[in-house]
C-alpha cells in the first residue's frame, strides 16, 4: 500500500510537468522536450545501468539536444523493480528494465527478458527483430499501456555464487537462494526458498548465513559484488538466463505524442545501446573471470542429472501457465518454434567452430 502511494502522489506531481510539455510536442516538429526514465538498476551496476545513458546520450545527440532524457538510477526517485508500474501510470514517460524480474506481476512479460532453458542472445534478437517476439510482447505490454524496446543483452549468465557444493539436486535444497522473478520461480519447485535481496546486501547476506547462494549476472557486474570470499562456489552454466534481453518500457500515450522523428531517434537509440552492452560484456567477461579466479573463485559446473532435473521443472512451470494464460502459451509456443530450428544450425555452425578453435588451439588461447 505504501508503495502504491507513494507511485500515485509522484504521479500527481508529474502530471502537472507532463501536461506542459505533451501540447508542444504534438504541435511542432522538433520540439524541446525532456522525458523523465527510471531505471531499475542502481548507478553502480555499471554496465547494466549504462544501458539507460546510452539512449539518453544517443537521443540527445540525433535531435541536436532537443530532446533529452533525464534518469533516476534505482534507490533516487523509485526502488529497483518499479520501473513497469512507474511507466504504466505515466509518473515517468519511460523505464529501463529486465522483465523476466517482474514474474510476480505478469509470467508472460518475462518472455521479454528471457525465461529458464530459453533462447541465447542472437537467438533472442532473432525472435524480436525477425520473428514474432516483438509483436507478441509488444501485444502483453499492451494492456499496461506501455510499448517496450529491446535495450540491452547480458549474453549466458552465469549459474551463481553458493557456500557449499551443489552436486545434486538433495544439496539444492532447502537453500536460500536471493533470486526473483522466473528464476526464483523455478528454484522454489526444486525445493530451494528463493529470496529477494538487493545486490549491495548480498555480501553481508551471505556472510552472515542469511543465504546460502546468490544468482547473479557474470563476471565483469559480479567483480563489484566480491562475493567470492563469502561465497567461492562459481556455478555454470546459467540454466535460467542463455541471456537476459534488457527493455526501455515506453508510455504508449507519451510515445504517440512524439514527433516521427523523435520516435525514429529512441528505436535507433535502444538498438545502438542493446549493441553496445553486448559488446560490453564479451569484451570484459573473460578478464573479469580470471580475476575473479585469482581472487579465490572456484568455477565448478553442475552436474547433468540436476541440469536435467531443473528443465524438467521449468517444462511443468510453463505448461502450467500456459494452460491459465492464453497470453503466455502464444509466447511459449512461438519461442519453443524459434529454438527448435535455431538449435539445430548453432550447434553445427556456430558450436562446431568454437569447437574446432578450442581442440586446435590458436595464438594466446
Amino acid at each position: 500500500m505504501q508503495r502504491r502511494a507513494f507511485l500515485k502522489q509522484t504521479a500527481l506531481g508529474a502530471a502537472a510537468g507532463s501536461a506542459v510539455l505533451a501540447a508542444p510536442a504534438i504541435a511542432q516538429e522538433a520540439p524541446n522536450l525532456t522525458w523523465r526514465l527510471a531505471s531499475d538498476f542502481p548507478a553502480d551496476a555499471a554496465t547494466l545501468f549504462a544501458g539507460a545513458t546510452d539512449v539518453a546520450r544517443c537521443v540527445a545527440e540525433v535531435t541536436a539536444g532537443r530532446f533529452t532524457i533525464e534518469i533516476s538510477a534505482a534507490g533516487q526517485l523509485f526502488q529497483s523493480g518499479q520501473a513497469l508500474e512507474a511507466v504504466q501510470h505515466r509518473i515517468v514517460e519511460c523505464g529501463h528494465a529486465a522483465s523476466a524480474r517482474y514474474f510476480g506481476t505478469d509470467p508472460a512479460i518475462c518472455f521479454d527478458g528471457g525465461v529458464p532453458f530459453g533462447l541465447n542472445t542472437r537467438q533472442m534478437n532473432a525472435w524480436m527483430r525477425q520473428g514474432e517476439g516483438l509483436a507478441l510482447t509488444r501485444e502483453a505490454f499492451g494492456k499496461y499501456g506501455i510499448l517496450n524496446f529491446p535495450c540491452g543483452y547480458t549474453g549466458a549468465q552465469m549459474g551463481g555464487w553458493f557456500r557449499g557444493e551443489i552436486k545434486t539436486l538433495d544439496d539444492l535444497r532447502g537453500l536460500k537462494v536471493a533470486a526473483d522473478g522466473f528464476t526464483g520461480h523455478i528454484l522454489s519447485r526444486l525445493g530451494a526458498s528463493p529470496l529477494e535481496i538487493p545486490a549491495g546486501e548480498l555480501h553481508a547476506a551471505l556472510a552472515e548465513g542469511l543465504a546460502d547462494g546468490a544468482v547473479t549476472i557474470g563476471p565483469l557486474e559480479d567483480e563489484r559484488l566480491a562475493l567470492f570470499d563469502v561465497a567461492r562456489n562459481y556455478y555454470f552454466p546459467g540454466w535460467w538466463a542463455g541471456t537476459q534481453q534488457l527493455s526501455l518500457y515506453v508510455n504508449q500515450d507519451a510515445f504517440a505524442e512524439l514527433p516521427k522523428s523523435y520516435q525514429t531517434a529512441l528505436s535507433l537509440a535502444c538498438a545502438a545501446a542493446s549493441e553496445n552492452m553486448i559488446a560490453t560484456f564479451d569484451a570484459n567477461n573473460p578478464q573479469a573471470l580470471r580475476r575473479l579466479m585469482s581472487q579465490g573463485a572456484q568455477l565448478k559446473a553442475y552436474s547433468r542429472p540436476l541440469l536435467q532435473a531443473a528443465h524438467e521443472a521449468t517444462v511443468a512451470a510453463c505448461n502450467e501457465l500456459s494452460a491459465n494464460d492464453a497470453m503466455f502459451k502464444k509466447l511459449y509456443d512461438s519461442m519453443l518454434a524459434l529454438r527448435g530450428n535455431q538449435i539445430p544450425w548453432f550447434r553445427m555452425a556456430e558450436g562446431s567452430f568454437d569447437n574446432m578453435m578450442a581442440t586446435l588451439g590458436s595464438t594466446g588461447a
